[in-house]
């Protein structure tokens, strides 16, 4: 098992990573505050792993709320169940909820957590591949809204994260392909050795090489711990971690929740932000394709959705939360492991990243 800390003082917590990690009880048990836990779920997942942990958790009252599926369900009306199955219960301020499975439930959980009674403690146990490695660190949590995705939310950190990688044993092909979107981003943003280890090991990582998608996971989850740690509040370097996503949530809230994964919204997304990049002179075709190969190869889209125009491209990405008042601003790279945050692109060659793009 390996074990990582996202260090923000006294409200640091651990990243354990590793297998048979569910049946690993104590890795909950010492940070549940009080006797009540509610264990969070989806219909896909609670199937599969809900009773393995709550038998961990025998010694607590423990209840069970299960979602739907998707992104679709990721809404106002969808945590508002939470809060009913909390009131419910009778939880008081200080019960714990666990958030089990991938994206759309950790960050609903977290949002829940944030706001019931002003703010309980709260568990992440990701099993996408994509919430394993982005998600569930860094405390930021949301719904979206049918005008823009994940507008509504709060940072609320958790107190642990526990990465059972067997959990990947039942992930689709998909939904592989789409966490691998955001381990690209690292390498893009951060670390290009990383980068030049994913596309020597892409071919292993896609056959669900234990051993290689652990130390995927590691690294995604070292770099954003370090990210999260010097920016919690994403006042500066954290934007960084948003690249290819004021795209890709375009992409996402215009083809309607759910039609396109995050991953694969993003994967698009990070290669629009390459092109514009390399538009501006600032990084090589070179690089453009080097990132494009390595998201074919990870089998994820390239290409927007052609019924998503540069008209209404430039309207969704208004709604964007890194928007301010001076306008829109973009993460973009100067190398592979050099993105920086600017506002200060030509609209131009902007518009012609956009037209290309479908």
């Amino acid at each position: 098992m390996k074990k990582l800390t996202v260090n923000l003082g006294t409200r640091s917590y651990p990243i354990h990573i590793g297998q048979q990690l569910l049946d690993n009880g104590e890795l909950l048990t010492r940070h549940i505050r009080g006797r009540q836990v509610m264990l969070v779920s989806n219909d896909t997942v609670a199937p599969l792993y809900l009773q393995r942990v709550r038998q961990q958790l025998e010694e607590f009252n423990t209840a069970a709320v299960i979602l739907p599926d998707g992104e679709q369900y990721k809404n106002l009306d969808t945590l508002n169940t939470i809060f009913t199955a909390l009131l419910e219960h009778r939880f008081n301020r200080d019960c714990t909820l666990i958030a089990l499975g991938g994206g759309v439930v950790g960050d609903i959980t977290g949002f829940a957590a944030a706001c019931y009674q002003r703010g309980v403690a709260f568990l992440q146990i990701p099993t996408t591949l994509l919430a394993q490695v982005d998600s569930s660190v860094g405390g930021k949590t949301g719904v979206n809204h049918p005008l823009g995705k994940n507008m509504i939310g709060a940072f609320h950190q958790p107190g642990c994260v526990v990465i059972d990688t067997d959990t990947l044993d039942t992930l689709d092909d998909r939904q592989l392909s789409a966490g691998l979107a955001e381990v690209v981003k690292y390498g893009l943003i951060r670390d290009a050795e990383f980068f030049n280890w994913l596309e020597i090991n892409i071919a292993a990582l896609m056959a669900r090489d234990k051993q290689a998608l652990e130390y995927a996971i590691e690294r995604s989850c070292s770099i954003k711990a370090e990210i999260v740690a010097a920016d919690e509040r994403e006042s500066g370097q954290r934007a960084l971690l948003n690249l290819g996503h004021t795209f890709g949530h375009a992409i996402e809230t215009g083809t309607g929740y759910g039609n396109w994964l995050h991953g694969e919204a993003v994967a698009t997304g990070m290669l629009m932000a390459a092109d514009l990049s390399a538009r501006h002179g600032w990084i090589s075709t070179e690089m453009v394709q080097r990132t494009e190969q390595l998201l074919r190869q990870a089998r994820l889209p390239i290409k927007a959705p052609q019924e998503i125009d540069e008209t209404r491209f430039m309207a969704l990405m208004a709604v964007d939360k890194k928007a301010v008042d001076s306008g829109l601003r973009l993460v973009l790279l100067k190398a592979i492991g050099d993105a920086f945050v600017s506002g200060d692109f030509s609209a131009d060659l902007l518009g012609e990243t956009l037209r290309s793009a479908a």
